[in-house]
């Protein structure tokens, strides 16, 4: 049986109608700090290049006004974890929010939360999606970064030396702090990154993580 072969015309054309890939997919989160104050600016930072979903902790809604993050924006609480799940066979949040996720911000990361995440404890939504993180060979399939904020007496205690070394080990990526006034009048090291630092650091990794092919039949999903 004869086929047609398709002209240079139709080929041209289906190259030009392919599908291209999505857009990352970007899972901010933010602990309870100060510079939770800033959250939703690296969330708008995020939104033009991104699709992003976000979580927030029970102690960040001291800081966070969830009426500036952008409409576009889902938002996640510690409630919503339970809100959703109604009984055996329904899908679990934590879970499918690490499944969704390209990439994860914790942005801020509290002294408190990364001694949580170092620990291995899971008791919140997003320690929960952390400890859910698919890994190989002990390392994240699907990159971390995370940017604290805390005082300097925090930043320069012995257990975050330890706790730092610990994440590091675990294969996430530290954005550090930066020398600021902090909250309670002090100046010295602790304060976190800008937003605009944030998200150029996570544009250039996963962009050039697409460049050499890593990330390009994840995107083309």
């Amino acid at each position: 049986m004869a086929y047609a072969k398709p002209s240079t015309s139709d080929r041209i054309s289906m190259h030009v109608d392919a599908a291209p890939p999505r857009k990352p997919r970007i899972l901010l989160a933010a602990c309870g700090s100060v510079a939770a104050l800033k959250f939703g600016t690296l969330c708008r930072c995020f939104t033009e290049w991104a699709e992003v979903r976000a979580v927030v902790t029970e102690a960040s809604l001291h800081f966070i006004d969830t009426n500036s993050l952008p409409d576009n924006i889902v938002y996640y609480t510690d409630a919503d974890e339970w809100s959703l799940w109604k009984q055996v066979g329904d899908s679990v949040l934590h879970i499918e929010l690490a499944q969704w996720a390209d990439v994860m911000v914790i942005a801020p990361l509290s002294a408190h939360t990364l001694g949580k995440i170092a620990g291995g404890l899971c008791d919140n939504l997003l320690t929960s999606i952390v400890r859910a993180w698919e890994y190989r060979n002990g390392k994240p399939i699907k990159p971390i970064f995370v940017a604290t904020a805390m005082n300097t007496l925090m930043w320069q205690n012995s257990f975050t030396e330890k706790h730092l070394h610990t994440i590091d080990e675990l294969g996430m990526s530290l954005i550090l702090p930066v020398t600021n006034r902090l909250d309670a009048g002090d100046h010295g090291k602790g304060a976190m990154a800008e937003p605009s630092l944030i998200y150029s650091t996570v544009r250039i990794y996963m962009e050039s993580k697409v460049k050499t092919g890593s990330l390009k039949r994840q995107l083309d999903r």
